[in-house]
């Protein structure tokens, strides 16, 4: 049996000593340097190899390289691979260039039946053509000199990297025009938080609404099972049962959190005449009622536009720009809706749904919240 090497009384500088224990401690750092840096601490504290390599779960020659490497020539040599000789890279920069252009031009466009390119299938279309194209070397080419090309320049074909073209040329002034509304309305607050005005006299009543449709309604074929000691969590039956979808129409009012609800079947214009005559007959006659929505078809169809002439000076109309949904307060709700009562919600019924719905936004109003707009309100000019 071999001799247990101990390559013990590595003296380490103080300096050495805190840069190794950083790295030990960082959740960050490289894995094979957080290794290397124990490997350092735990010899000059004096573990031998053997143990060192049980504690860290590598080889005891792993260990005992990187003691004399440290012994030998010091910390940066030890935590840092010297640079590798190898067979220098073959590819010129033409054909760097057109791998490049083949790898930012859609399959499709080159008569291929793919949406996006991996690195074989760019890799094979590359061995293809590339005689044709004058570069007879790429004929050889791998898979991973293509990655390797491509990641230099951080051309990734084979991913999406989703975004939002702004196609309302009106943008800018309807966001404008809805933080007005905000800051107009945080204007009837103190710094605490407390409304300043008086409810009673006749006030603008500002309502952030928005539409929720597609509602699931799902019904368990099996009962749920409670949590146990074994399993901690419900369990669930995978297989369900649909039941329909039901639309929830709703505002929340900006000076006081209430929600104002209506669900429904659909989502027409017929159905947000119903909410607004509901809208209209929760507030006095001297009130404004101003509105803040997008620009669903059923919110400026002609239906509605005849019911808004039957109660002129009435109702007020803030469109947000398209595309703009998250400038809508109603959304953060909706938002919270889908955590705390939507979520994994089953029932015998979309009667059941419904009536569950109308339930959670009672007990939302019993402890209305008001939301606030921060941003940009700070360089919002009045």
């Amino acid at each position: 049996m071999g001799r247990n090497k101990k390559y013990g009384n590595i003296i380490l500088k103080d300096d050495d000593r805190e840069v190794l224990e950083k790295i030990a401690r960082s959740q960050t750092a490289e894995y094979c340097k957080v290794q290397r840096a124990k490997i350092i601490l735990y010899s000059a504290d004096g573990m031998s190899n053997t143990e060192i390599a049980k504690t860290i779960g590598v080889h005891p020659n792993t260990v005992a390289n990187f003691v004399n490497k440290y012994i030998a020539a010091g910390l940066e040599y030890t935590m840092n691979d010297a640079a590798r000789s190898g067979k220098p890279n073959s590819i010129t920069d033409e054909e760097k260039i057109w791998i490049t252009n083949i790898a930012c031009t859609k399959p499709k466009d080159l008569g291929r039946a793919q949406e996006l390119w991996t690195y074989r299938t760019l890799q094979q279309y590359i061995q293809s053509c590339c005689v044709e194209a004058g570069y007879p070397k790429l004929k050889n080419i791998s898979h991973a000199t293509v990655r390797s090309t491509l990641e230099g320049n951080e051309i990734k074909p084979n991913k999406i990297s989703y975004y939002l073209e702004r196609k309302d040329p009106e943008f800018e002034t309807k966001m404008h025009d809805v933080l007005l509304v905000y800051k107009q309305v945080e204007m009837c607050f103190d710094k605490e938080g407390n409304l300043v005005i008086n409810m009673e006299d006749p006030k603008t009543v500002t309502v952030s609404y928005d539409e929720k449709p597609g509602i699931q309604a799902l019904k368990n074929i099996a009962p749920d099972l409670p949590p146990t000691q074994t399993h901690g969590t419900v369990g669930r039956d995978y297989e369900y049962k649909r039941l329909g979808t039901l639309s929830l129409l709703a505002g929340v009012d900006l000076l006081t959190g209430e929600i104002i609800p209506l669900v429904s079947d659909t989502h027409k214009s017929s159905d947000f005449i119903s909410w607004l005559r509901k809208l209209d007959a929760k507030y006095p006659e001297h009130d404004t009622i101003r509105l803040v929505l997008d620009n669903h078809s059923a919110h400026t169809s002609k239906e509605t536009q005849k019911y808004l002439a039957t109660r002129p000076g009435r109702f007020e109309f803030v469109f947000t720009p398209r595309h703009g949904s998250w400038l809508n307060l109603i959304e953060s709700f909706f938002g919270k809706m889908g955590k705390q009562c939507l979520k994994g919600i089953r029932v015998d019924s979309k009667e059941e749904l419904e009536e569950r719905i109308y339930q959670y936004i009672a007990e939302i109003n019993e402890h209305p919240v008001v939301y606030h707009w921060t941003y940009k309100m700070d360089e919002l000019e009045i």
